[in-house]
């Protein structure tokens, strides 16, 4: 059997060391504080900000919450994306996704100032990751995959990974991180001929392809390290993750569930960008 990778414990731990850092920063005055930017009603966006409220409450920041409707134009968002920037206060902006149809996520995500980009999706972080810069805050999924693999595999070096999707949030960054931990990465997408055989061939498979339990037992080898990105609904109605997992967990040396795996890492990291940002702050300051 797979050793299973939980997300509820490497979490804990993450925000436990957040919330010492938070602690340094209160004893010099500093605050940290997350601005969340909620647009119109959906209700798993809404499910999510609350989730991100309560990990902030947990760590110890102060979580800012925007509740905007779903009529807000473009221009009354990026203005309250720019009043944020100069908000000497807030240290990290995150505007949640996916936005009503009718605004542009991208021209929102370049307005957000770099040294408050929590999320890591702007340019100017998004070159930083892919040249293996320190100064850059990693976004937040691809980041908790990492730790999620040095959990068990302290040394990456050298190690085959295959990442299954390409997309800028999560298949590219997590490229990139993999790279930067001196393995030998392959991207993977939907044009990709003789896909089984590539993935069978991995050390680490990172599926985040956006397909219900598209991995099976046919992708993957014995000793391989799986990191289930995916966030799906079965036939059933199920929560479920690109992997099948009752079919490839007993066939790998190490998985992630869904539920309960990279999601709850994603959220942590989350917190610790926002603390990396109003620590940054201080040295700006100082």
């Amino acid at each position: 059997m797979a050793q299973i990778i939980r997300g509820k414990e490497l979490a804990a731990l993450c925000k436990q060391q957040v919330a010492e850092r938070v602690k340094a920063l209160e004893e010099r005055g500093v605050k940290p504080c997350l601005a969340v930017v909620l647009v119109g009603e959906n209700p798993a966006s809404k499910v999510y900000v609350a989730g991100k409220e309560k990990d902030c409450a947990e760590c110890g920041i102060l979580s800012r919450v925007l509740r905007m409707p779903e009529t807000t134009t473009q221009e009354e968002l990026l203005d309250t994306v720019k009043a944020l920037n100069e908000d000497e206060s807030v240290h990290g902006i995150l505007v949640q996704l996916p936005l009503p149809e009718n605004l542009s996520a991208q021209s929102v995500i370049e307005t957000i100032a770099p040294e408050k980009d929590v999320d890591g999706f702007t340019p100017i972080n998004t070159g930083l990751v892919s040249l293996g810069d320190a100064r850059a805050f990693y976004p937040c999924t691809p980041s908790g995959c990492m730790k999620m693999l040095y959990s068990v595999c302290p040394d990456l070096a050298g190690k085959r990974a295959v990442v299954l999707g390409r997309s800028n949030i999560v298949g590219k960054p997590m490229a990139s991180l993999l790279l930067a931990a001196d393995c030998t990465v392959t991207m993977c997408h939907s044009k990709t001929k003789d896909l089984a055989q590539i993935c069978r061939n991995a050390d680490i498979l990172v599926a985040a392809i956006g397909k219900a339990k598209f991995v099976t037992k046919e992708f993957v080898g014995k000793d391989a390290i799986v990191i289930d990105v995916g966030m799906n609904r079965d036939e059933n109605g199920k929560l479920c993750g690109d992997v099948d997992f009752d079919s490839v967990e007993p066939a790998v040396y190490a998985i992630t569930p869904v539920p309960g795996g990279v999601g709850l890492m994603t959220r942590a990291v989350l917190m610790e960008n926002t603390v990396k940002a109003a620590e940054n702050a201080c040295k700006t300051l100082a």
